[in-house]
């Protein structure tokens, strides 16, 4: 990652903050087929994609309805894709607390894709590479054991939490994807955090995107998303 990466300013005691859970507005299930729409050319039961993710994807700061989750949605239904997306983000989760909720999400929402946006809240809390490694492998696992394809979101932290942290945090999610066999996004911030003017891209904490980012943050990881949806 290069040197214009955004610098957080006080950043354990910006995260300790925002550490407070904030739940993001998730959609409800859809209600049960009608039995004339069972019957009714075969219609094919709706994708459920169930994204897993801390404040980045829990529109921390945003206007509701602005994140690149929505903007997910709205663009699965511009292609008119027969799929609904669960944001089951919550604001400050680590990779452990994402791994305690995922059982339950898996069971609730029976998803066709799993898509793990965790490991930031990781690194600003300096937890060890190895702990977060093995959550995000127990993740993937569980969601392909449950029948899901899987999409890994990864993460960079700036070059001052020193060059051995950073490039081990960073690889640990290419790690994980080449172990699990699944789909990944390197760097759900690429062309935000590290490009120009990077500072203009985030909100006043300097940490979180704001919301003319979102669709830079979609298009970053709509490609290979894609890739796994039918």
């Amino acid at each position: 990652m290069g040197n214009r990466w955004v610098n957080p300013v006080g950043v354990l005691l910006i995260a300790a903050v925002l550490g407070l859970p904030l739940l993001a507005q998730a959609q409800a299930p859809a209600p049960p087929p009608s039995a004339t729409a069972k019957v009714e050319n075969s219609v094919r039961p709706a994708q459920t994609i169930l994204v897993v993710g801390d404040s980045l994807s829990a529109e921390y700061g945003l206007k509701r309805g602005t994140g690149w989750v929505p903007l997910l949605d709205k663009q699965l239904a511009s292609e008119t894709r027969n799929a609904k997306v669960i944001n089951a983000s919550i604001s400050g989760d680590t990779t452990s607390g994402g791994r305690s909720r995922l059982p339950a999400l898996l069971t609730l929402h029976r998803p066709s894709t799993v898509v793990i946006e965790l490991g930031g809240n990781d690194a600003l809390r300096g937890l060890p590479l190895d702990m977060t490694e093995k959550n995000l492998l127990a993740m993937a696992q569980a969601s392909k054991k449950a029948g899901a394809k899987v999409l890994l979101i990864g993460m960079q932290v700036p070059p001052n939490y020193g060059g051995a942290y950073a490039a081990g945090f960073a690889s640990l999610f290419l790690k994980v994807a080449k172990a699990e066999k699944v789909a990944l996004v390197p760097f759900l911030l690429k062309g935000i955090a590290d490009g120009e003017d990077a500072a203009s891209h985030f909100q006043p904490d300097r940490i979180h995107p704001n919301e003319q980012s979102q669709p830079s943050m979609l298009a970053n990881v709509w490609p290979e998303l894609k890739k796994i949806i039918k």
